[in-house]
Formats: structure tokens, sequence, C-alpha cells
């Protein structure tokens, strides 16, 4: 069953809002280095944060690092690379180390991606992603050959496919665990969680937030997700989160 619209969602002063960033608030380019995030965006998720005390978090495959230098100079609580690295409130970073498996899955990544000037290998330092959005054509090869590539390291590490992306990581940490250990501390403890994301690496989160009856929403158009609440595409999620500073102030003050 396809997931219903967010749109009839309204903001509440007790939710606690988790945000994806790449094809969720900011539009996908055709490198991850070429995103940028506008001043408006930047304001609005500042504005919705006060709005909240605070519980607004982004939970993104990018690292911490890069995440800060894209929102500077506003530092949400974050988690990065799925939740392999995460910051809490009060600015504590939480981080799983990364197997040895990962060290040796480098060079010969590095020789996939040599192979074509259009294949990207982006190295996270705790996970390693291949990106082919340049070289659609090449997807089933590259899928095929970085499931190969990891195989014998499966005890370890295993592969997210996500939108022209090949994501290798450790297998102790998702996306719904780092919302799980959010969900355990102030600002976040005690809310009901809302969770955005538009990618199949963005399930995990989903599912927990449904857990706690809280509201998933899948940006983009899939039949097979678990989020219950759906937006077309990042213009309709900016313009959704643009109504909450307005609708929480009604609230409050009623």
């Amino acid at each position: 069953m396809l997931p219903d619209s967010a749109h009839a969602l309204r903001p509440a002063p007790d939710w606690a809002l988790f945000l994806d960033v790449d094809g969720t608030i900011l539009h996908l380019r055709d490198t991850p280095d070429s995103v940028s995030a506008s001043k408006a965006l930047l304001d609005l998720l500042e504005t919705i944060s006060s709005r909240l005390d605070g519980a607004v978090a982004l939970v993104s495959g990018r690292r911490i690092d890069n995440l800060d230098a894209l929102f500077s100079p506003h530092r949400l609580p974050t988690a990065g690379l799925h939740g392999l690295e995460r910051r809490d409130a009060n600015g504590t970073v939480h981080t799983i180390p990364a197997p040895e498996a990962l060290d040796e899955l480098r060079p010969p990544l590095l020789k996939l991606a040599g192979s074509s000037t259009k294949v990207i290998l982006e190295d996270k330092g705790h996970a390693l992603a291949v990106h082919y959005r340049l070289a659609p054509h090449m997807a089933g090869e590259i899928k095929d050959r970085v499931e190969e590539l990891v195989r014998p390291y499966s005890a370890d590490l295993h592969v997210m496919h996500g939108k022209m992306v090949c994501e290798i990581k450790p297998w102790r940490a998702d996306k719904g665990s780092a919302i799980r250990d959010f969900m355990t501390e102030v600002p976040f403890k005690g809310r009901i969680p809302v969770f955005v994301g538009d990618d199949t690496t963005d399930e995990d989160g989903f599912a927990y937030v449904n857990e706690l009856g809280g509201h998933s929403v899948r940006v983009g158009v899939s039949e097979s997700t678990a989020a219950r609440h759906s937006l077309p595409g990042v213009d309709e999620v900016i313009s959704w989160l643009a109504d909450w500073p307005a609708l929480l102030d009604r609230i409050r003050t009623r």
C-alpha cells in the first residue's frame, strides 16, 4: 500500500524531528561535493529547532564534519555515516570503530573506481561509498562487483544500495539505531519522533519511528517502504517544513 501524503501531518510541540539530508532537504547532485545548503534552509532549520526546544537532528550517510561544513554556522545534533558516528545535543561525539576489513577493501574498490572517470569512490573513513550517478549504464556491473568484493568480509561489512550508490559499512549501526540513541537523551527523550528520508538506507529509521508510534515520511515514489507518509520531492519537504514555525506558534498561543 502506498504511504499517505504527509501534508495532512501538523507539527506538535512534543515532536522530535530527524532529517536525512541528500534527496530529502537538499537536491541530489552528480557528485557529493557539488551539494550546497541555502541560507533560507539554514534559517528554517534553526527556527524549527528553537520551536522544538532543540529536538531537531540530521541523520545522514555523510560524515559529521562534512555536514557541519554544509550547514555552517549551525551545529545541530547529528548522526553521520548512517549512525557510525553521532554527536549528541551536548556536543559529545560517539563513534563505532571501523573493522580492519574496510582497509583491505580500499585497494580493490579504488581499482573499480579507476575503471571509469565517472565512477567515484568516496572514502568516509568508517565507511566507503561507490557513486555511479554519472555512469547509470554501469549500475548492474558496479553492484555485482561491489557485492563480490565485500562477500569475503560479510561477517563485518555489508552493502547498502542507495540511489546510484553502493555504501559499504559495518553491520553495527544504521539510521534506526542512531534515532534510538537520540531518543534516550534530552531534548529528544519522551517526544514523538518524526523521520523524513528518501532512500533504502532510511528504511531502518522508518521502522524504528513506527515502533514508537511516530511519523515516518518517505520522499519520492516508492511502493516498497516502511514509511507511512510521503512527499513527492525535496521542494515539497521544504514547503511542508516552512509551515511548521507558524503552526507551532499558533499552538503555543492558544
